[in-house]
């Protein structure tokens, strides 16, 4: 893989080139300290990763993510950053980012990030993922529903604010068994595999507000 590294410290960019340079499955590594830097030259590299950070000076993540991918639409951003309750992560979201990391993430984590990312799905840190989750707070009737049914719909929302399939059941007075049926739809309406891509999908679509 080739891989770009987006973020304005050049020591963590450092310190993550040296671990990456170490992986197997890295071919080549470029770096920049911003948004602008990387636009001007990621044409000519086509990278396969982009693991940029969110607040840089110049051009920051959620911009340079929105115009990397109107230039190169089948790079694949990684959005990186240091606090896990950052608001930035619907911005992202929206921009076009597919995974989420926090930069104090072990490098397992970051090998995962990339792994998922590369292979076509999406990630999250755990702990961005629960942030995202707690900042659900209501459903939005203007969502884009996309065949999701009003119950679907309500199921969607419940998933992706970290209930069970039993708790939805209790919650919604259904058997857990019709919820069963439900999240299965879901996950193939929307073409997720996890309650990560679920996210993704319902707020790029509009179905909660966060």
């Amino acid at each position: 893989m080739k891989i770009f590294i987006v973020d304005d410290h050049s020591l963590f960019r450092e310190g993550l080139r040296f671990l990456l340079s170490t992986w197997s499955r890295v071919e080549e590594i470029y770096e920049a300290q911003n948004g602008l830097e990387l636009l001007k030259v990621v044409e000519n590299i086509q990278p396969d990763i982009v693991l940029m950070d969110i607040e840089m000076p110049e051009l920051n993540g959620i911009d340079a993510t929105l115009e990397l991918q109107k230039l190169l639409p089948e790079v694949k951003v990684i959005a990186l950053s240091m606090y896990a309750n950052d608001d930035f992560y619907t911005d992202m979201i929206h921009a076009g980012a597919k995974g989420f990391l926090l930069k104090d993430s072990k490098f397992e984590d970051v090998q995962q990030a990339i792994n998922e990312v590369y292979e076509g799905r999406n990630y999250f840190s755990p702990a961005i993922l629960t942030s995202i989750i707690n900042t659900i707070s209501e459903k939005n009737s203007t969502g884009q529903q996309k065949e999701i049914s009003k119950r679907e719909s309500e199921v969607l929302y419940n998933i992706c604010k970290g209930l069970s399939n039993q708790e939805i059941s209790d919650l919604l007075n259904i058997s857990k068994r019709t919820v069963d049926k439900h999240r299965e739809n879901i996950l193939l309406k929307t073409q997720s595999k996890n309650t990560a891509e679920l996210v993704i999908f319902a707020v790029r679509n509009g179905f909660f507000k966060v």
